[in-house]
């Protein structure tokens, strides 16, 4: 009997006839597709969202881990409740407020990264066809997130100052108009996942001004507010109104993603309908990953763990922008005051996803813009991911990845096509 391996496709289901009508929306994230090529060493990757845990103090969590299993090992490794350990939440309280954000422990919930938590509020408020308003570009995990319940992606106009109020509104009653239903406004504020852009103050209470008169929900994603190089961002969309924003937080950014928590904080409305959803879905999260935190966020400066990430990732964006102008100037770029993240807009006729397995050949890669899209758009954009590998591999990275573009500019500018 042959074996298929995990990932491989096969050429005939046999039980295609028994899958839900759902399931015909699930397909290979563009970033999770790259995870086998951006493994191999000699490959440089600006594809992957990841954080440098090598920047970590091993030494810390080696002390946490000790002090949890001597301290409450009994606790630490059985279920817990679906809302999440108690003193963590109390401790996310305090992260939470260095962004103007103030909301009761039992308002916060704990979940498997921040992206379950996107996957619990889309079960709970989308239905087919529902209209999800997104910047342009998107987070790729939420695209498809909102795709797999078969919502309706609207990108609404977005650009240095983030997602434009004016637009949203438009979107919006043009939509309501032709009888759909418009239920959520996903974004991420601050050094936007993809773009690295940032919600503009002068922005942002009018956005709320713009869903609250239509009753549309905010979801605001926050995993990179912490990581910024000069000036903090805005208050939190969340800080200036409680009742129309859901917000949400991950430790994957600040600690560690492969410790898989999250947070939202939910009007308690909301809040007491995750909680059912949270014990649905996974009985309660994983109470040892939550206590660990909790333990190193006791015994460790944690805030000065983060600045020091900030000065990291504030080294790897330079040596990022300085590889740029010397090796791509026809290139343009947003230029991020905080996170992990470049959006380069290629010259006219240039198309990333075909471009990119030339890029690999070059031993670079990187993430077509088109996967931050719901609709096929983004092939004159790539996303370039700074924050993981070494300010010197930063730098060989986009020079690999001018090789590759300057010579389809040349192809261009000679016989008209891409190669």
């Amino acid at each position: 009997m042959s074996e298929t391996r995990l990932g491989q496709a096969t050429n005939f289901d046999s039980w295609k006839h028994a899958y839900a009508k759902r399931a015909e929306n699930l397909a290979v994230s563009e970033v999770r597709a790259l995870f086998s090529v951006v493994s191999r060493p000699e490959v440089v990757s600006l594809a992957g969202g990841m954080p440098d845990v090598s920047a970590m103090d091993n030494d810390l969590i080696r002390t946490a881990f000790d002090s949890l299993m001597s301290s409450r090992p009994q606790y630490a490794l059985q279920y817990g409740g679906g809302q999440g350990d108690l003193r963590l939440r109390e401790q996310i309280q305090e992260i939470m407020e260095l962004e103007g954000v103030h909301g009761s422990v039992e308002d916060l919930m704990i979940t498997t990264g921040s992206q379950h938590a996107l996957e619990l509020l889309s079960d709970l408020f989308l239905d087919q066809g529902d209209v999800v308003l997104v910047e342009s570009p998107s987070y790729v995990g939420a695209v498809g997130i909102f795709r797999h319940k078969e919502a309706h992606i609207e990108h609404v106009f977005t650009d240095a100052d983030g997602i434009s109020p004016v637009a949203v509104a438009e979107a919006a009653d043009r939509l309501i108009a032709d009888g759909k239903r418009v239920k959520l406004l996903y974004l991420v504020p601050n050094f936007a996942n993809p773009s690295g852009v940032t919600l503009s103050e002068s922005r942002r209470d009018e956005l709320i001004k713009v869903c609250a008169e239509r009753g549309i929900l905010i979801i605001e994603d926050n995993p990179y507010g912490q990581l910024y190089f000069d000036k903090q961002p805005p208050r939190a969309l969340r800080a200036r109104e409680a009742e129309g924003v859901v917000y949400l937080g991950s430790f994957s950014k600040i600690l560690s993603p492969g410790l898989r928590v999250g947070y939202v904080l939910a009007p308690p409305a909301i809040r007491e309908k995750l909680v059912l959803a949270n014990e649905s879905a996974v009985l309660s999260p994983a109470t040892f990953a939550q206590m660990l935190i909790s333990e190193y966020l006791s015994i460790c400066d944690w805030k000065a763990q983060i600045a020091s990430y900030r000065n990291l990732y504030r080294e790897k964006r330079d040596a990022a922008f300085s590889a740029l102008e010397q090796y791509l100037p026809k290139v343009a770029t947003t230029r991020p005051e905080g996170g992990f993240f470049l959006w380069l807009t290629l010259p006219q006729g240039l198309n990333s996803k075909e471009m990119l397995p030339l890029a690999v050949t070059e031993l670079v890669a990187y993430t077509p813009g088109t996967a931050f899209f719901g609709d096929g758009r983004g092939k004159e954009n790539i996303r370039v991911c700074f924050s993981h590998p070494t300010s010197e591999r930063v730098k060989i990275g986009i020079q690999r990845l001018s090789n590759v573009i300057n010579r389809q500019i040349d192809l261009i500018d000679t016989f008209g096509v891409q190669q």
